[in-house]
């Protein structure tokens, strides 16, 4: 088991003809909060080491929690995997466990592509999509790096798969 990526292939049809388009990982702006959080437990195991040792093994506690919790979310973030192929898009992510959310190129009806201000100028936003179907774990995909970029991508591929009608 690959502990820190996805393997995208295992859940290809190559026998029929499914090849990658496009794998978005997450923009590095997902790593902020759990790199924060990591110094932070850093910063505690240094104060714990400069002061009273009845007091300091609470701080080592609390760092020890800060640091792990912040190794989770990483792992979290780089274990969440969004796929474009020429048939179908799909979200695979976990980390103990494994969860796979399919869309055929068929049944999406729009994407909304949604950028902050900050998102505008570090170039990453979310992606919002409606389908023809229920509710599923394709609706929000969050920190997409290029997304304009990316959204072009899934609409070229949509029109190439015949899906849309020409304009002409």
């Amino acid at each position: 088991m690959n502990l820190f990526g996805v393997d995208i292939s295992k859940h290809l049809l190559r026998d029929e003809g499914e090849v990658v388009v496009d794998e978005v990982t997450h923009h590095w702006v997902s790593y902020i909060r759990p790199v924060a959080e990591a110094i932070l437990g850093l910063a505690l195991m240094i104060v714990a080491a400069t002061i009273n040792m009845n007091v300091a093994w609470i701080l080592v506690l609390v760092a020890f929690a800060l640091v792990g919790h912040a190794f989770w979310r990483a792992l979290v973030v780089s274990r969440d995997r969004f796929v474009v192929t020429n048939m179908r898009i799909f979200r695979v992510h976990g980390v103990l466990s494994s969860e796979l959310a399919t869309m055929p190129l068929a049944r999406v009806l729009d994407i909304t592509v949604k950028q902050s201000f900050t998102g505008q100028i570090l170039n990453y936003g979310h992606f919002v999509f409606e389908s023809a179907a229920q509710e599923q774990g394709l609706n929000n995909i969050y920190f997409v790096g290029r997304p304009t970029e990316r959204d072009l991508t899934i609409q070229r591929v949509v029109q190439r798969a015949g899906l849309r009608g020409s304009v002409g």
